[in-house]
């Protein structure tokens, strides 16, 4: 199974523009639409890395840092940060962008954990990583030091669950 570059699945800039339908009560868009759009594209990350399909094992982190409002698009940068043995983690990042004025701010960051499965839907390999830049460099160790994170704090729940 041949290394592949973040590059060669990225997705970088892709931009939905925030109609009414996709607004809370409070004039900005719902945080459900952005996490399927942020869904979706990490899946595409994620099929074109493996080249098999995958599924949402789990999202991590996904803070709101500000809102989006009607007439603003959403630029969506989605990468993926790690791969092991089957699984994949795709960080994503989001910007509203207000297009008369240009100005971009940054609104969520997310990290989307898929696995990829086999014919029979079984968990599969798929293809280590291969960071080429200094930021991609950093996510890629910060992806151990999350899923680490993720399994330790598993533990500790399940622990808890015994002592019940």
């Amino acid at each position: 199974m041949k290394e592949k570059t973040v590059n060669q699945s990225a997705i970088d800039g892709h931009t939905y523009r925030i109609f009414s339908n996709d607004l809370n009560p409070k004039g900005t868009v719902f945080g459900g639409r952005v996490m399927s759009i942020l869904d979706r594209l990490a899946s595409i990350v994620a099929e074109r890395h493996s080249e098999k399909v995958c599924v949402t094992a789990s999202v991590d982190s996904m803070h709101f840092l500000g809102p989006a409002k009607q007439g603003e698009n959403l630029i969506c940068q989605v990468a993926i940060n790690k791969a092991w043995k089957t699984s994949m983690e795709i960080g994503t990042r989001v910007l509203a962008e207000a297009p008369r004025a240009g100005k971009k701010v940054h609104i969520l960051s997310a990290y989307f954990t898929f696995v990829a499965l086999d014919d029979e839907d079984f968990p599969t390999k798929v293809p280590k990583v291969i960071p080429e830049t200094t930021d991609q460099i950093r996510r890629y160790d910060e992806a151990e030091l999350r899923r680490t994170l993720r399994f330790a704090a598993s533990q500790e729940i399940k622990a808890l669950r015994k002592k019940r």
